[in-house]
């Protein structure tokens, strides 16, 4: 869920994953956040929403975090994120989402919980694995994570082609009679 749409109270938590479900077409909703979330995960669950938990490494709070790094990396850390597993599975979602910790971590998590966890960037043993599309197809190029991987580089291919099409209407060479229709022929 979007930043602030579920971490002010649960009511308004409920009403917003609510609109994600009727308006948005999502099958379920995703928050970040461990036992802190708890409040907002059990009223959604409640009110017969699936919710998928997401800890680790959280972006919504990565600030809070130190920035964007690996989370669970002491054995005090990794204990803290399988508390917060169980807190999570016990408020009633579904699944859950481990970002960027080790596989060690994520194994604690794993051995804590019944529910599925997906890994991102936190080894081989979690239950599936997660790469978010803009990531694995190249098109974003800022920066790498150590975790992923690219499968293709469409980014540099979208690049090149939006730059042509913009030299080519600035060159008046786009469109081309072939492109326009014609006011003789009312098949065209």
């Amino acid at each position: 869920m979007p930043f602030l749409s579920y971490q002010a109270e649960p009511a308004e938590a409920v009403r917003n994953a609510g609109r994600l479900m009727a308006e948005g077409g999502a099958d379920a909703v995703k928050l970040e956040g461990g036992a802190r979330m708890v409040g907002a995960i059990s009223a959604i669950t409640d009110a017969g929403i699936p919710v998928l938990g997401h800890i680790g490494l959280t972006p919504q709070s990565a600030s809070q975090l130190g920035g964007y790094r690996a989370q669970g990396r002491t054995e005090t850390a990794a204990d803290e994120l399988a508390r917060d597993a169980r807190a999570i599975e016990e408020a009633g979602a579904v699944a859950l989402l481990v970002e960027c910790v080790p596989p060690e971590a994520a194994r604690r998590v794993l051995d804590s919980v019944g529910i599925p966890v997906l890994g991102l960037g936190s080894g081989v043993e979690c239950d599936g694995q997660l790469l978010i599309v803009h990531d694995m197809l190249g098109l974003f190029d800022r920066f790498t994570p150590k975790f992923i991987k690219k499968y293709a580089e469409i980014g540099d291919a979208m690049k090149t082609a939006f730059e042509n099409y913009g030299e080519e209407v600035k060159a008046r060479t786009f469109p081309t009679d072939e492109h326009a229709y014609t006011m003789s022929d009312p098949s065209s």
